[in-house]
């Protein structure tokens, strides 16, 4: 499982925020397009919304790898 740190002092990253951060996209729009396809889960359920609030130890996978929100 992969890793995704929130900053200092955040409470949530949006879903998109966190793919970017992960590199699983390049941009923005890129993870609309694919969060809108339905390419992605969080917490095992289809999530369509790129600014689904994501807390520490929510979890969201992208093709085939599990990405965890953790403080640091």
């Amino acid at each position: 499982m992969e890793k995704v740190s929130l900053r200092d002092g955040e409470e949530f990253i949006k879903l998109g925020q966190a793919m970017k951060k992960a590199g699983c996209v390049g941009s923005g729009v890129d993870a609309k397009m694919i969060i809108q396809e339905g390419d992605v889960l969080v917490n095992n359920e289809p999530e369509d919304r790129r600014g689904r609030k994501l807390f520490e130890n929510d979890t969201f996978r992208f093709e085939g790898v599990t990405y965890q929100v953790v403080k640091e």
